[in-house]
């Protein structure tokens, strides 16, 4: 019965959304390996159907152009979203992984928002009441949509967790804010008037925002300066000078499909390469203070708030230099 019951999930999430990857089924699979996805027991039709459902929200266009869906689907998480689906579709293997790898993230990040220990009560109890909505029982019926569907790949799932979390609590601030107001105009205080007198709720500020930003922007150009000539000016090319696929591949000898995965490649290195940087720290010196190395929930911090509005220079991470050697028969964009 659960097995049937599953099945019929997949279905109906299949005809759910409309068909933009008919015609790219050899992108699909090259996707589905890289995602890892099946180590989760996920169904390589699961995750087509995941794909599906990013593009149509945030492309929403059955006339995209193929570059552009290929753009668009290399800078998925792809493994981030292969996970959040095979919880959905209810596999224990991935949720075993994911409790495991994310429970103590959540209960850290809490205790950020409220400003508390992660092992505080308060911390743990905003963390822990999520999973419930995670794992689907969020629904008065049993067999609920998990939370995780709503999990496109945009953004890293340490990032989208995150969000969530502090939006719950934005919500749980309000709620109880009206409920006040209610409460005190039934004692006609006249201080309160409807709910428009409600102020309005912010995540509490990160007084240590700015310097995860430095830190973030100073490791990125170290580990941009570490890269392979050629991969450097790939990324030049692409976040710099805005060239298309087409144009970058041209210009190497790379079909457009080769020049997107070696984008989503160098983009993995330079973020290990970051994170690795981040953890170690920095022993002192040429006159320069010793920085110790930074947790794991400080270095998502640190994607996080340069993924938001870090003012990034790409003039300064991308000076021009001697172009890289090209293959043979290949031609300058």
């Amino acid at each position: 019965m659960k097995e049937d019951s599953q099945n019929q999930r997949e279905a109906e999430g299949a005809r759910s959304v409309p068909p933009l990857l008919t015609n790219h089924q050899t992108l699909v699979d090259q996707l589905f390996a890289e995602s890892g996805g099946s180590c989760w027991g996920l169904t390589r039709e699961l995750f087509e159907v995941a794909l599906e459902r990013s593009v149509s929200k945030h492309v929403g266009s059955a006339t995209i152009t193929p570059e552009k869906l290929e753009e668009f689907l290399g800078a998925l998480h792809l493994s981030d979203l292969a996970l959040a689906t095979a919880c959905d579709s209810g596999q224990p293997e991935a949720w075993n992984h994911f409790v495991v790898a994310y429970r103590g993230y959540l209960r850290s990040a809490a205790g950020a928002i409220l400003r508390r220990s992660a092992g505080s009560p308060e911390a743990c109890d905003l963390a822990d009441s999520l999973f419930a909505e995670l794992y689907g029982l969020g629904d008065a019926k049993p067999g609920g949509r998990s939370l995780l569907r709503y999990f496109h790949g945009r953004s890293s799932l340490k990032t989208w967790l995150r969000a969530v979390l502090a939006q719950r609590q934005v919500d749980a601030i309000r709620a109880h804010r009206r409920f006040t107001d209610l409460d005190a105009r039934d004692r006609d205080d006249p201080s309160l008037r409807g709910e428009s007198q409600v102020p309005r709720i912010q995540s509490p500020a990160d007084p240590h925002r700015e310097r995860y930003l430095a830190l973030f922007q100073r490791t990125l150009k170290v580990a941009l300066g570490l890269l392979d000539p050629r991969d450097h000016q790939r990324l030049r090319w692409y976040y710099a000078e805005e060239r298309t696929l087409a144009a970058i591949g041209r210009a190497l000898g790379e079909h457009e499909s080769s020049v997107s995965r070696n984008l989503e490649r160098i983009r993995r290195q330079l973020r290990r390469d970051v994170e690795a940087a981040l953890r170690k720290g920095r022993i002192a010196a040429n006159g320069s203070s010793p920085e110790p190395g930074l947790s794991n929930e400080e270095i998502a911090l640190c994607f996080e708030y340069a993924s938001e509005d870090a003012p990034i220079d790409l003039d300064k991470l991308f000076p021009r230099s001697a172009q890289p050697p090209r293959k043979p028969g290949s031609q300058e964009p």
